[in-house]
């Protein structure tokens, strides 16, 4: 498994140069059958990451631009009458696709949101009484712009509580930087990328997710972090059950892809400030921003044993 963790990374890392961490972050995510939400400036490479995760796993890709004005059918998809079977027939929309980039998903309505957020969570949608299933594996990355930029509807904690991550790509280093410089169409080598895994591999890993153990002493040190979100009154709210289940399957995962059938505090820590940070809220925060910070101040205060 991790040979094939690393050559995929390796793949991927020639459109998104020297960021290696990231990328197995969202292999993570991916892995773990939940969804990811990556907030950054413009232009740091989140489209070019989810296409270059689509070619490797030879999954089919939709990148839906969110806007003020899209509506939930724009999605999901529309029923038209055919005169022909004086019947209505259901059109799929976008959504039906194994790997979705929702991109500048805070510039549209909470309306559009939610029927996106529904369909990940359900991994179906109903439209005039029937329900259709979505495909399998189904993995949505959905890109948000910082809450400052003008034109956005900030997703509500809620909502940010469904997706099992968030990442941030940040600015390249000088080396990677000097590498885009020099190869201006980076964005062109997509065409290179080769296949490694597929979306069986994809659904066999989810499958033994579960049998990775963990042991009463690295479940103990789980609950410990949990708790102090919720007992520290640094925080307005803590993890949510949801979040601390997050939390253990992200681990679990993070074994699985290092060749282990059991966890480590190592898997925690690395997975924490992607699965905790978008779920925690500062009381001194009027921004409605989760801050980026707290993973590291659970770290620093709560022992492992």
């Amino acid at each position: 498994m991790q040979s094939k963790v690393d050559e995929t990374v390796a793949e991927i890392g020639k459109v998104v140069l020297g960021k290696d961490k990231q990328i197995r972050l969202a292999l993570c995510c991916l892995f773990a059958g939940g969804h990811l939400l990556m907030e950054d400036k413009p232009g740091m490479g989140k489209t070019t990451l989810s296409q270059a995760l689509a070619r490797t796993f030879g999954l089919q890709y939709s990148r839906i631009q969110f806007t003020s004005d899209l509506l939930p059918a724009d999605i999901i998809g529309v029923s038209i009458y055919d005169q022909s079977t004086s019947s209505f027939t259901f059109h799929k929309g976008p959504l039906f696709k194994n790997l979705i980039l929702a991109d500048e998903i805070n510039r549209t309505t909470p309306k559009t949101q939610s029927a996106l957020l529904e369909a990940m969570e359900e991994g179906r949608v109903s439209v005039d009484g029937t329900t259709y299933a979505l495909p399998h594996p189904f993995f949505v990355i959905a890109t948000q712009n910082p809450v400052s930029f003008s034109g956005t509807y900030p997703l509500p904690e809620s909502q940010l509580d469904r997706f099992l991550m968030r990442l941030t790509i940040g600015y390249p280093h000088p080396q990677a930087e000097r590498e885009l410089l020099i190869n201006t169409d980076q964005r062109a080598n997509l065409e290179f990328i080769n296949q490694c895994l597929s979306g069986e591999d994809v659904i066999e890993v989810q499958k033994k997710i579960a049998k990775v153990k963990a042991t009463d002493t690295l479940l103990d040190y789980v609950q410990r972090l949990v708790a102090y979100t919720r007992q520290d009154d640094k925080f307005s709210f803590g993890l949510s059950p949801r979040g601390a289940q997050a939390l253990m399957r992200s681990a679990r995962t993070w074994a699985l892809m290092h060749d282990r059938q059991h966890v480590l505090p190592e898997d925690v820590k690395t997975v924490l400030p992607a699965v905790a940070d978008h779920r925690l809220r500062s009381v001194s925060d009027t921004s409605g921003r989760s801050g980026e910070s707290w993973s590291q101040r659970l770290l620093n205060e709560v022992d492992v044993v």
